[in-house]
């Protein structure tokens, strides 16, 4: 029996803007493509024409999302495995073996095995970096055309100085409330808490709480909710001191 391995790996876990966005590929044992990589490693165009071929060399190939409003709702770790499970079932043969970038699996019924730089070592899994990247920057270059002040097409949603100047100066509009509003604004409260100086105590609970929410907003079991409110009085208190003691600006 033939094995077909499947790589997977995803994008879009690091930025404050968009989906996270995963891809599931299966080469086939006589595909040989040249140049798969880390897609990070990679420049754009080189990235674009490996998309290419990766597309029409593959056995097959899907493309798995999960929505800003189901990072919020889930966490941003239980939503990457929820795009990388809705690639690998959006593929249209059944492959043997599931190899995937990273320390952890989606909860999937085939094997699976993940491998920590994966995206380096097995040219599936960069397949897989290469589809998911492509695929979210492309997202990331449509979003610029309705918000072109914020500069997506070249910091791709991930919070750059220039972002946070650009959400500063612009304010946080409705695409921060569509997509990341929770990580958003609290990257954006730290930046208002570094100008604000000693006035900053005002701000900290909010910002400590918009964290504890954004960390674990639906969590069920309640020793696990216990443990993340736990974690919010200790942000408020940690916070609360760092200012106290003029030492705040020192780990920001």
């Amino acid at each position: 029996m033939t094995k077909l391995i499947c790589g997977v790996d995803e994008v879009g876990r690091g930025p404050l803007v968009g989906n996270v966005v995963a891809a599931a590929v299966i080469l086939g044992n006589n595909t040989k493509i040249r140049g798969l990589r880390d897609s990070k490693k990679l420049s754009e165009s080189r990235r674009n024409s490996l998309y290419l071929e990766i597309i029409e060399s593959s056995k097959a190939w899907s493309i798995g999302q999960a929505s800003s409003s189901e990072i919020d709702q889930l966490n941003i770790l239980h939503a990457t495995m929820l795009a990388m499970k809705r690639a690998i079932e959006g593929l249209s043969i059944i492959p043997t073996m599931v190899l995937v970038d990273g320390n952890r699996c989606p909860d999937i019924s085939l094997p699976c095995k993940a491998i920590v730089r994966g995206d380096q070592l097995i040219s599936e899994i960069s397949a897989a970096s290469i589809l998911a990247k492509v695929t979210r920057d492309l997202q990331m270059h449509n979003l610029h055309l309705s918000y072109p002040q914020y500069g997506f097409d070249k910091h791709k949603g991930y919070p750059t100085e220039f972002h946070l100047l650009a959400l500063k100066k612009y304010g946080a509009r409705g695409y921060v409330f569509e997509i990341g509003a929770g990580l958003a604004f609290t990257v954006l409260g730290f930046n208002m808490i570094r100008n604000l100086g000693p006035y900053a105590i005002v701000y900290i609970p909010f910002l400590a709480l918009n964290l504890q929410a954004w960390l674990a907003p639906t969590l069920i079991n309640s020793k696990i909710k216990i443990g993340t409110y736990a974690l919010f009085i200790a942000i408020c208190l940690l916070l609360l001191n760092s200012v106290v003691n003029n030492n705040f600006y020192q780990w920001l």
